[in-house]
């Protein structure tokens, strides 16, 4: 870091930062190059950020995008189940061959995968840009279980499980909301266009793989 930053500041990478507002890179860097996220470069051409700047954005971007009362309850229901789901299969060969730097690696890919779905149930005109992060999520994915040596079958069933969460969930909220039917089936297709894209993904990066 250079002296020109503020040393009382938190400065994040574009990775980072974009992890942490549970986004992709070129997301991140075209919201930077739109102005409505402040950065500074090193000399070097990097750019850095404030963490400040990166919480009171995502804190703007929660206020403006606010889900529906129907959409918030299914994804609180959706976290709390998955986490309990990965913890009842910690001893599944796709879990247990990780060791603590890739489980890291596949919990932040995890919470970006869940903040993308809800996005995309809640903003239906974002469907180009969400699906091309859907599939580069899987690509991450795919090279992550092609580096444990997992096969393909065990690579697809970390994403299999967290589908059949999402999905469960969306069966369950019926009997504890008053909830159209219709909403219920628009969220089901949503969950599953979403994760088709991302399983599409898993696969092909074993395909390419040289």
């Amino acid at each position: 870091m250079n002296n020109f930053f503020p040393e009382t500041e938190q400065w994040l990478s574009l990775t980072k930062a974009s992890e942490y507002l549970g986004v992709h890179s070129a997301t991140l860097r075209r919201w930077a190059n739109d102005g409505q996220i402040t950065f500074m470069l090193t000399p070097g051409g990097h750019r850095r950020f404030a963490l400040k700047d990166l919480q009171k954005f995502a804190a703007a971007r929660r206020q403006a995008h606010l889900p529906t009362s129907f959409e918030q309850m299914w994804a609180e229901k959706a976290l709390i189940q998955t986490r309990q789901a990965i913890s009842a299969h910690k001893d599944e060969s796709w879990l247990a061959s990780y060791d603590d730097d890739l489980r890291e690696q596949h919990r932040l890919l995890g919470r970006r995968l869940m903040g993308l779905t809800l996005q995309y149930i809640s903003d239906p005109e974002t469907n180009g840009t969400l699906l091309k992060q859907a599939e580069e999520i899987g690509r991450q994915y795919g090279r992550l279980s092609r580096q444990t040596n997992l096969p393909l079958t065990e690579a697809l069933q970390a994403t299999l499980l967290f589908r059949d969460m999402l999905v469960d969930t969306a069966f369950q909220l019926p009997s504890s909301a008053t909830i159209k039917p219709e909403a219920n089936l628009r969220l089901m297709r949503r969950i599953n266009e979403l994760l088709n894209v991302v399983h599409l993904a898993i696969a092909q990066s074993y395909e390419n793989q040289p």
